[in-house]
C-alpha cells in the first residue's frame, strides 16, 4: 500500500514544476521511466505528468523498486515537520527510529518502547507512510551510508557501521538491492566531495545538514551559548558571533558550525556507530526540521506578523538530550543563565562520566574548564527583565549579521574542553548532590525526575505521548505547569507548547497589545510565538504597528 492517496497530486505536481522549496521532505516524486525518485527541488527536467507518482516517505518509494537521485540527494532532505505537529504514534516511532532503536533492538523492541503491538505498528506505517518500520529504519541507513559515501572518505567497511549496518556483506547487499550498484561504484562514479578518514576524536568527519531557509543559525547557536555546560559544552566566538559549538557526546564530542545553506557537523568519536543517532540528535537540536513558511502562514495572521516578518528564520532551540534539558529546567528555576551554568556544571562534574574512557585518546583527562572559559562576548548580558525564573530558558538575544567564521574547523584540542558528559538519569538518581549550592527542595525535584526516567515511566526522548509525559512531569513535587511546559518545548518538541505564567512572555505580550485570549490563535506554533516574543523581549526593537496600537520599545 502507498500514500499516494493522502497526497494531491496536482499540488505535488505544480510543486516540481516549480521546485519550491517549501515542498522539499514533504514528499519525494518518483520517475517511472528512470526509475530514481527525486527531491520536489530536483534540478532535472520535470518529467511527464503520466511518468510520476508520489510518496510521502522516502521508504516507500524505494519499497516501490525506485532509488535515489545522484543530483538532487534525498538524503539531505530536511525532515517532513508534520510529525512533531501531530505528535502521534507513527511521529513518535519515527523520531526512535532515528534515534536508532530499531536498528539495535529491532520492531519488537521499537513496539515495546510505545507500548503497542508489532501488528499495529505495522498497519499504522502501511496506511500513513506506504512501508513497514524495517524498510524506514532500512532507507534511514542507506541515505546515511550514501551521504558518507559522497561526503567523506571513510573506507566503506567504516562506511557500513557507521550507517548502522551489522556487516559489510550485509552493507553491500542492501546497496544492490535497492540501489542496483555496489557501495565502490558509487564512490567511482563521484568520489568523496570533502575528506575524512576513520572516525576518531583526533581526525573526525564533516557531513551537512540541510534546513529549509530562511534560517537564523545565529540565534539557536547564542542561545546555547549562552547556557553552554562547563566540561560538558564548549564555544567558539568569531567577533558577536557563535563560530562553533561543540559538545561532548559518547567516545569524543561533535560540533556544528553555521554555513550558508546549511550546518556543517563534525563528529570526533571513536564510537562510529553512533553516527546516525548523533545526526538526529543534532537535528533537533537545531530545529532543522522546522517549516518557517508553516509557522508564518498562522502566526502571520496575527498580532505577531510584524515580530514574524522581522525575524522569519527563528527557530526553537531544542534539546541533544531530553533529561538533560529536564534537569536544565529544574535548575534554572529563579536564577540567572549563569547562575544555573555554574549549578549543571557542578552537577556534571559530580556526577558525569568521561567521555573518552581510553587515557591514550584525544578529549580523554582534561580538566573541566571553569564557568569563564566559554562566557559569551561582554557585550551579552542578561537584561533585568530576564533575571526571574525564566531566565535560564530565555535569552534569546541574536543579531541579524552574517557570521564571520574562519576557515578550518575546531582543533582536537577542543575536546579537551569537554571531558564531560552530562550525567545519566541512572547516575543522578544515586547521586550525592549535596554541597553543590542546590536547595533541598531542588535536589529532591531533581532526584525524584532522574528516578521516573530512569524507571521507565517518564520517557523524554520522544516515544511517550506529549500530554502523557506533561502530565507525568507536573506530578512530581517542584516541577510546575511553567516548567513541564518549557521541557514539553525542547526536549518533546511540541511545537505548541506554551509555558504559560512565564512573567516574560506576559510583560512582552502586555507591551505589544496583545491579550492573553490571542494565544489560542497562534496554535499550533504557540512554540515558535513564544520564541519571537522572548527574542523581542531581548532586545531593543524599533516602533511596530501592532493591529491595536502603537508600541515604541524602550
Amino acid at each position: 500500500m502507498t500514500t499516494t492517496r493522502q497526497l494531491d497530486f496536482d499540488a505535488c505536481y505544480l510543486a516540481v514544476s516549480a521546485r519550491d522549496s517549501r515542498f522539499d521532505g514533504r514528499f519525494y516524486t518518483a520517475v517511472t521511466t528512470t526509475g530514481i525518485y527525486c527531491r520536489p527541488i530536483c534540478p532535472a527536467r520535470t518529467p511527464g505528468r503520466g511518468n510520476v507518482r508520489f510518496y510521502r516517505h522516502a521508504a516507500a518509494a524505494e519499497a516501490a523498486g525506485f532509488r535515489p537521485c545522484r543530483r538532487c540527494r534525498p538524503e539531505l532532505s530536511p525532515g517532513d515537520p508534520g510529525w512533531d505537529v501531530r505528535a502521534d504514534l507513527v511521529g513518535r516511532a519515527l523520531r526512535l527510529i532515528d534515534d536508532g532503536v530499531a536498528d539495535d533492538s529491532g520492531v519488537a523492541g521499537l513496539a515495546r518502547r510505545l507500548h503497542v503491538t508489532e501488528r499495529h505498528l505495522h498497519r499504522l506505517f502501511a496506511a500513513e507512510l506506504g512501508a513497514g518500520p524495517l524498510a524506514v529504519a532500512r532507507t534511514r541507513r542507506l541515505l546515511l551510508a550514501k551521504q558518507l559515501l559522497t561526503e567523506t572518505a571513510l573506507p566503506i567497511t567504516d562506511v557500513a557501521f557507521a550507517a548502522g549496518f551489522g556487516s559489510v556483506r550485509q552493507f553491500n547487499a542492501a546497496m544492490k538491492e535497492s540501489y542496483g550498484f555496489a557501495p565502490g561504484e558509487l564512490r567511482k562514479g563521484n568520489g568523496p566531495v570533502g575528506g575524512g578518514g576513520l572516525c576518531s576524536p583526533a581526525s573526525g568527519l564533516t557531513l551537512r545538514l540541510g534546513h529549509r531557509q530562511p534560517y537564523d543559525a545565529q540565534s539557536v547557536l547564542r542561545f546555547l551559548a549562552a547556557r553552554a555546560i562547563p566540561g560538558v559544552e564548549a564555544v567558539r566566538w568569531s567577533g558577536m558571533d557563535v563560530a562553533a559549538y561543540t559538545r561532548a557526546v559518547p567516545g569524543g564530542s561533535i560540533t556544528l558550525r553555521p554555513a550558508a545553506d546549511h550546518v556543517r557537523l563534525t563528529v570526533r568519536t571513536t564510537e562510529a556507530h553512533r553516527l546516525s543517532p548523533l545526526v538526529a540528535r543534532c537535528r533537533r537540536l537545531l530545529d532543522l526540521d522546522a517549516d518557517p513558511g508553516a509557522v508564518r502562514e498562522i502566526l502571520g495572521r496575527t498580532s505577531l506578523a510584524p515580530l514574524v516578518e522581522a525575524r522569519p528564520g527563528l527557530r526553537v532551540p531544542g534539546a541533544y538530550d531530553g533529561f538533560e534539558a529536564a534537569v536544565r529546567a529544574v535548575v534554572g528555576q529563579q536564577i540567572s543563565v549563569a547562575g544555573a551554568r555554574t549549578l549543571l556544571g557542578r552537577i556534571a562534574t559530580r556526577a558525569g562520566t568521561p567521555a573518552v574512557t581510553d587515557p591514550n585518546s584525544a578529549g580523554s583527562g582534561g580538566k573541566a574548564p571553569g564557568p569563564e572559559q566559554n562566557p559569551p562576548p561582554a557585550t551579552r548580558n542578561t537584561t533585568a527583565a530576564h533575571r526571574n525564573r525564566a531566565d535560564e530558558e530565555q535569552d534569546l538575544s541574536t543579531a541579524h549579521r552574517k557570521s564571520s567564521l574562519a576557515d578550518r574547523e575546531p582543533t582536537p584540542e577542543a575536546v579537551n574542553e569537554i571531558p564531560l558528559l552530562f550525567p545519566t538519569a541512572d547516575r543522578l538518581a544515586d547521586a550525592d548532590l549535596d554541597g553543590l549550592g542546590l536547595t533541598t527542595r531542588r535536589t529532591a525535584t531533581i532526584r525524584a525526575l532522574a528516578e521516573g526516567v530512569a524507571s521507565g515511566e517518564i520517557d523524554l526522548d520522544g516515544a511517550g505521548d506529549p500530554a502523557d509525559t506533561t502530565a507525568r512531569l507536573l506530578a512530581i513535587p517542584g516541577i510546575g505547569p511553567w516548567t513541564a511546559s518549557y521541557i514539553a518545548l525542547r526536549a518533546l518538541r511540541d511545537p505548541d507548547a506554551w509555558p504559560e505564567g512565564d512573567l516574560v512572555l506576559r510583560r512582552t505580550m502586555d507591551r505589544l497589545g496583545i491579550t492573553a485570549g490571542e494565544t489560542e490563535g497562534w496554535r499550533p506554533w504557540r512554540a515558535y510565538a513564544a520564541v519571537h516574543l522572548w527574542s523581542h523581549a531581548a532586545q531593543p526593537q524599533p516602533t511596530i504597528r501592532t493591529h491595536q496600537m502603537d508600541v515604541t520599545n524602550r
